[in-house]
């Protein structure tokens, strides 16, 4: 019963929880702890999908009663576990092919940044142009943020340090590994799996993360004129920065600066249930293999 458990759970959760998060805004006005149930929900289908597998395997080999598996079972456990190593090499190798793509993007970004721009204080480097531009080149040893001369020149002094304390968020946070990790599912899993829904809504859920602590040291109001100024933009590959996204995105995050208030205890009961959603197919996996080891061991 536990492989169908667990081929269900994945299935849900790689298809209609995805769909119906996107779809529940409410969460936004949390968006930390919402970023931490869509990492549950991901990291979840990944763990059922690979359980149910795996529980094959172990409903097969290892048997409840002192029988020897015949050879029908052991061909079910084989192929179970070459379902298994597909789909865990499927994300190893896509983990591997956007991991290095990011990296040598950003270096190469890095380099030319290193080049062309201008020290500021505070580690910023100062592009010249007149539109403003602003964002953040994410990495291992050394970030950078980047601004166009035109974010100094065209936006207000408290309107740069909202605009600045965004993108250090993004860099503090390593928010590049939370949407790194979504990409990966993005392409590692078949279209009609909602990863594409959930790349999107976690990028978006990342920028608002940023503005919260963009709000706290520079204000709503300097904020949110900064990011009008900022509609414009074009965030490079790679890189992470206030402009970035779609129209809507901006009105979401708009919004959410016009809406400061958030339901008393709406964050703890969404953290609650991303580690519930977490430790089902947790338990599911761990449960059987620890009763057929106690089987064999007594």
């Amino acid at each position: 019963m536990t492989p169908l458990v667990l081929g269900a759970l994945a299935v849900a959760l790689a298809g209609p929880v995805p769909a119906l998060l996107a779809r529940a805004h409410r969460l936004r006005r949390t968006p930390y702890a919402a970023l931490v149930l869509w990492q549950a929900v991901a990291l979840a289908a990944v763990l059922a999908a690979l359980g149910a597998t795996l529980a094959l395997v172990t409903i097969h080999l290892l048997p409840a009663d002192e029988r020897v598996p015949h050879l029908m079972e052991y061909a079910v456990a084989a192929v179970a576990l070459t379902i298994t190593g597909l789909v865990a090499g499927r994300l190893l190798l896509s983990g591997h092919r956007v991991g290095a793509d990011l990296r040598r993007i950003r270096r190469r970004h890095a380099d030319q940044v290193d080049l062309l721009g201008r020290a500021r204080e505070g580690g910023v480097r100062v592009l010249e142009g007149d539109t403003p531009v602003a964002y953040c080149l994410p990495g291992l040893h050394r970030g950078r943020v980047v601004v166009s001369a035109g974010v100094i020149e065209r936006l207000a002094e408290t309107e740069v340090d909202a605009v600045l304390a965004h993108e250090w968020a993004h860099l503090r946070f390593r928010h590049d590994l939370v949407v790194e990790f979504f990409d990966v599912l993005h392409r590692a899993f078949p279209r009609w799996v909602s990863s594409a829904r959930a790349l999107a809504e976690v990028r978006l859920l990342v920028e608002m993360c940023a503005d919260a602590t963009a709000v706290r040291a520079a204000g709503r109001r300097p904020l949110a004129q900064a990011l009008v100024q900022l509609a414009e933009a074009r965030t490079p590959a790679a890189a992470l920065g206030a402009g970035t996204g779609s129209r809507s995105d901006l009105l979401a995050r708009m919004e959410r600066l016009a809406e400061p208030s958030v339901p008393r205890g709406q964050g703890p009961a969404v953290v609650a249930v991303a580690v519930a959603v977490l430790v089902l197919p947790t338990w599911l996996i761990v449960a059987p293999w620890l009763e057929a080891v106690a089987g064999l061991v007594w």
